[in-house]
């Protein structure tokens, strides 16, 4: 026998055993690898977890904190005064009916207790006589500042033309004394942490007596509203 038929036969039994070693390393790299992709699941879960626990944490404050310190409150609108500007009353016998001129000087304030800023869109303040509207101002919107208090001034004046005719009117200028309502009503939104915006509104009503004699205000109810 040849040296090298000897090599070449003590060579082929070394690749025999070489080669299970090498399925075996596959084998382990496989599983390793199983294992590394569940750990990377495992990790994503866990973050996504984490993620909404904190989310939910942050809501459950949020919450809380907008139902306890920035509770929304009730904006409270208040007629402070209202006085006389211009007063001309007559009464046509022959024709039946009333000539009269009336403007109002109305000084109101809207207070905001809530602390955070609460808008309100346009409105109108209305002057009401036996139920019907006779006079009306506009309100322009606007946004008053956490627990502070916006004063405002309205004239307000009578529609002649919708009175003419009044037989009630006659008899009110008759006797000396004209009752009058005075209606003004706001709404508008609370913003809570600029998340919850809430609506909220205000109204206070106004019944008047105004003396044709001495041309001014004598007697002044006023009663006050306000919705969440």
């Amino acid at each position: 026998m040849k040296p090298d038929d000897k090599k070449e036969k003590t060579a082929a039994p070394m690749l025999a055993t070489e080669t299970p070693k090498t399925n075996a390393a596959m084998e382990t790299q496989s599983a390793n690898g199983s294992r590394g992709r569940k750990g990377k699941k495992r990790n994503r879960k866990i973050c996504i977890c984490v993620t909404l626990l904190i989310l939910l944490i942050i809501f459950i404050v949020l919450l809380v904190l907008g139902l306890t310190l920035f509770k929304p409150k009730r904006p409270i609108t208040t007629i402070d005064s209202v006085a006389v500007d211009r007063l001309q009353a007559s009464v046509d016998v022959l024709n039946l009916n009333v000539i009269l001129n009336l403007t109002l000087n109305v000084d109101l304030s809207l207070k905001n207790p809530n602390r955070v800023g609460f808008s309100f869109g346009s409105s109108s303040a209305l002057l009401n006589y036996g139920g019907k509207l006779i006079g009306e101002a506009p309100l322009p919107a606007s946004r008053i500042g956490p627990e502070k208090t916006l004063p405002m001034n309205l004239t307000l004046t009578l529609m002649a033309d919708r009175l003419l005719t009044d037989t009630q009117l006659i008899g009110d200028v008759t006797s000396g004394s004209i009752p009058i309502n005075t209606f003004v009503k706001v709404a508008g939104k609370v913003s809570v942490l600029k998340i919850f915006k809430i609506k909220v509104q205000s109204s206070s009503s106004c019944d008047i007596v105004i003396s044709v004699a001495n041309r001014n205000v004598t007697s002044q109810h006023c009663k006050y509203s306000t919705k969440l």
